[in-house]
This record gives C-alpha cells, structure tokens and sequence, in this order.
C-alpha cells in the first residue's frame, strides 16, 4: 500500500440525520491498486513534509493527551509530542484537565517551528469549524413547524434558552413554556432539563449566528380549552388559585393554563369590596362558582359569593314587613343610614324615616357598630333592599316595650334615648 503524504487529497461525504444533513471531509491517507484508505484527520506515523503539509493546509491531525502540563496538555502527534494550551482543547470552559487524559481527539497545528520540535496544536478551532458547518446545514433544514428536542442552557426572568444542536440555541418565552401561567420561568423547568418544543418563528439573519429561532413547549402540551366544555360545565362549583388582582377584579386558575375572573361586584355577599385584595391575593385557594364560559373568546366568569351561598335567599323566611329587631349600624350616609340585619343582609333606613324617632338626636349621635332597634317597612326581593325605620319611633311607651319594659336592659343607645326622654320631659 502506498502512503499519499503529499498531496493529501480531500472528499467530503454528506450524513443525513433525521432533522437534518451535515457534510464530513475526509481525506486520502493511502492507496494502492485495489484500497483507498480515509481518515477524517492524519494519522500514524509522518516526517517532516507531512507535518509540514498539515500545518500549512491546516489539515486536522489524530493525537492523543498522554500528559497535563502547565497551561495545557502534552499530546503525542504523528509519533512526536505537541503542546495544546487549555484554552484550546475545547469550546467551552475546561477547569480540569486530567479528565483528557488518556483520550484521542483530531488537532490543527497552529505553530510549527525546530523542524517539528516546536508544536503548538489547537482542538478549539476544530470544533468551532464544525459547529458553523452544522449550524449552517441544520438551517438550511429548520422550518415553523418543526418539532425538536434541547437541553436546557439558560434561565432568564422572560423565558429560557435552549440548545437545540451545539452551538444553536432557540429561545421559549415565558408565555411559551406552559399553558399554566407562570411567574417565574423556575417554576417548569430547570437547566439541564430536556425539553420537547416546536418552531414558531425564525429571524433570518447574515450569518447562522445572527438567526433567531423561537420555540414554544406548550405547542406541545395541548390546549386546555379544546375540551373545557367537557370537564367544566356553568353552575359547577371548582376549587382556584388566585393569580393576579387588578381594581376590577382578581384571576384565577381552575384548570392548569384556564384562567376565570371574579369581577369585584361577585366577591362577596357579607361586605362591600372597595379592592379585591380586601378579599383575596395572589396565591390563595379559593372556592368559585363557575357563572359562564365562552369558548370563543376564552373567557370564563366566576364568582366567590355564589360559591359561599347567597344570604339573600332566605330573607322571606326570615323577615317580614312590620317586623321588630335589633340591627348593626354599618355606614352613616347624607341619604340615610345602613343596617345590618346579619351578614350579606344590610337594610337602609332613609334620612326621611330618622326624623320620625322619639328623639331624632340620639340617633345622630350613633357610630359605626352601634346596636339600635328598626322595624322593616319594605322588602324588595328584587333589587335586594331592605327599607327600615326607627324602632322607637312614637314614644317612649313604644321603646320600652320594644326593650322588654326594663331599662336595666337597654343598651348605650337605649340609656342616651331614656335620658333624652326625661330631658324632654322637664321641659
């Protein structure tokens, strides 16, 4: 067999993977009548023209690590010892060099010098030639659509990189990694993860390096609204998660990537919300009515009062017009005054209806938590109104009769309306 040392001869050969293709040079080594002999780098045995040859056509050559040193690795090529420098034995950063011990990887000769006693090789720039080489096939190949495999790489707060080939990476925002709305790109993955994902968008660029490609995992994942008709139905009651607030309402979760908003009219039948973080916030379990879902504008109206029962229902059953008892002065306003009855029952008793008190000054006197006795005038089961009047209004036969006819029973504002009685009296 005879040894081609000069000129080597180059073919390239093409692989086709499942994603794409990616061409290999290979290069005539030997020959002879009935064999020709490729290697994808030099190997064996050479003299000086064949280092020569290599070092100057910058063709790659096998060698193997039999040594650390200071500063790099001693490598032993084509029967003679080289020094690669730990920067360039490989792309990425390498703290320990034993772990190449050992191995056998193909080099460039970067300095040739003493007749082949000076050499100085690099792996890096190998590597780094066929990484542009397979970015640039696996390019020709990528198209919005394709479904992929990466590893994980990088975490960042909008989203997370992935590498989808070495030295091509894709990028999946935050809004692209779940259908489940997340916070934090660490709350579904983390690096080192393989994920599934698929192409959504490519930017074109110059160069391999300078494209784009987006990639969404949730693509994937199927979509939580195809079927939501079929788990969740109007009138179901479901257990939530709070996500967000806003002034006119809060979001919540139901269903992993299904989001249903409590507008702040349906938070509460017992209170008046001013906010919605007087009720709820972000992270909290919640009990919600489902009110309506539509499909097609992927909305979904719920409610937290419906769910806790509605106070109102039995109002009827429990109450009835000229009836007397005791209520809870809740809020003082220019237009009357309101009072609840029990809770989510609050009734108004109108600035009219104050003046027809034994002793209408008494009543101005009374804050916020105050008891006091009405009587129901009016019920509206329609608007949900309670029209109320004063409990003592007549005399003060009405009061104490009201009060069970003993003031040791009465409270603070039945002693002020007493005193206020006998005041009246010596006048």
């Amino acid at each position: 067999m005879n040894y081609l040392w000069t000129p080597v001869r180059r073919l390239t050969e093409w692989s086709t993977s499942k994603n794409y293709s990616m061409r290999t040079e290979l290069f005539v080594v030997a020959a002879d009548e009935g064999e020709i002999r490729l290697s994808r780098a030099l190997s064996g045995a050479g003299g000086r023209h064949l280092l020569q040859e290599a070092y100057e056509s910058q063709l790659p050559i096998e060698g193997k690590v039999v040594e650390t040193c200071k500063g790099g690795v001693r490598v032993q090529v084509l029967q003679r010892l080289a020094f690669c420098p730990v920067s360039q034995i490989d792309i990425k950063y390498v703290e320990n060099t034993e772990e190449y011990v050992g191995k056998t990887h193909h080099f460039l000769i970067t300095r040739l010098e003493g007749g082949g006693k000076n050499i100085v090789l690099s792996r890096r720039r190998i590597l780094e030639k066929e990484q542009k080489e397979a970015a640039r096939d696996f390019f020709d190949n990528l198209s919005v659509g394709d479904n992929l495999s990466g590893s994980v790489t990088r975490l960042m707060p909008y989203g997370v990189f992935v590498e989808l080939i070495p030295g091509v990476e894709g990028m999946v925002h935050i809004s692209e990694l779940s259908w489940k709305r997340l916070n934090r790109p660490e709350e579904a993955v983390r690096a080192g993860d393989k994920l599934q994902v698929q192409v959504i968008d490519i930017t074109e660029g110059e160069t391999p390096a300078g494209r784009k490609i987006a990639l969404s995992a949730k693509a994937l994942q199927g979509d939580p609204w195809t079927d939501l008709a079929d788990r969740l139905s109007s009138g179901e009651k479901v257990r939530g998660n709070v996500t967000r607030c806003a002034k006119f309402g809060a979001f919540v979760e139901i269903t992993p990537g299904v989001e249903g908003l409590v507008h702040i009219s349906e938070m509460s039948y017992l209170r008046r919300v001013v906010k919605p973080e007087d009720v709820v916030k972000p992270g909290d379990a919640v009990e919600v009515m489902i009110k309506e879902i539509d499909l097609e504008q992927r909305r979904v109206s719920l409610s937290i009062r419906d769910a806790e029962g509605d106070p109102w229902i039995d109002v009827p059953v429990h109450y009835r017009v000229g009836q007397r008892l005791d209520g809870t002065l809740e809020k003082k306003e220019k237009f009357g005054y309101f009072v609840n009855l029990r809770p989510g029952v609050t009734g108004l008793m109108p600035r009219s209806k104050i003046s027809q008190a034994a002793v209408p000054s008494a009543l101005e006197k009374c804050k916020a938590g105050d008891r006091l006795p009405v009587v129901i005038d009016e019920i509206n089961m329609a608007d949900r109104k309670i029209t109320l009047s004063p409990g003592d209004a007549g005399s003060a036969d009405d009061w104490q009769k009201y009060s069970g006819g003993s003031q040791a029973s009465l409270g603070s504002l039945g002693e002020k309306l007493q005193a206020a009685l006998k005041e009246k009296k010596k006048q």
